[in-house]
């Protein structure tokens, strides 16, 4: 774990909590090892801006030729499953359970991508009034992380988001045009944004 700010024993491990958490700005990860939840406060903290996201031609190459449906919330706990395959475990089952709850108060949402029956990649995270904290995506089929990732800066700017925040700036993200930002300047969106009355 990169830097955890606080441990379960300082910060409880509930619905309640997890969402003033986000408020403030911090996010839980599970450990599989220890069975512990660690809370993190990145800075610089990484936004994607949804006026500004660039979609790669090779990806709209992709969506163009492709055939696939997109959906919301149809599969939120199979969506978190498929996050957690083949990578460190951080999604554990103690974050799988909170966060299916979140799911069922609405406060956690998820985007999918099918080719038939057949579930081939997804991305979700949490939801503040207008800002959407995005937690994990996955892929079964190349570039099908990609296409839920656009299709959720698609859906938030058709209703009004003002924030996504991707926790931490990686190569892939700056291809849609991801950038670092300071905690403090963060914190000044999140506390806007919040105010805002969207529905995903």
């Amino acid at each position: 774990m990169d830097n955890p700010i606080a441990t379960e024993f300082d910060i409880p491990f509930t619905v309640e909590n997890v969402l003033a958490g986000y408020r403030q700005g911090i996010f839980p990860m599970g450990d599989d090892e220890d069975d512990l939840i660690y809370w993190f406060r990145p800075d610089p903290r990484a936004i994607l801006p949804l006026e500004d996201f660039h979609i790669p031609r090779s990806l709209q190459r992709a969506m163009d030729n492709g055939e696939f449906e997109v959906t919301a919330n149809r599969a939120f706990t199979d969506v978190m499953i498929g996050c957690g395959e083949g990578r460190p475990v951080w999604i554990t089952d103690r974050i799988h359970d909170l966060y299916n709850q979140l799911h069922e108060l609405k406060k956690a949402h998820s985007v999918e991508i099918w080719s038939g029956e057949k579930l081939i990649g997804g991305i979700y995270g949490v939801q503040l009034g207008g800002v959407f904290m995005a937690e994990s995506k996955f892929h079964r089929v190349t570039n099908a992380s990609k296409i839920a990732l656009t299709k959720l800066v698609e859906r938030l700017g058709e209703r009004g988001f003002a924030v996504l925040e991707v926790q931490y700036l990686t190569e892939h993200l700056q291809q849609f045009g991801a950038l670092e930002i300071s905690n403090e300047e963060y914190l000044l969106r999140l506390d806007e944004a919040t105010r805002l009355e969207c529905e995903f």
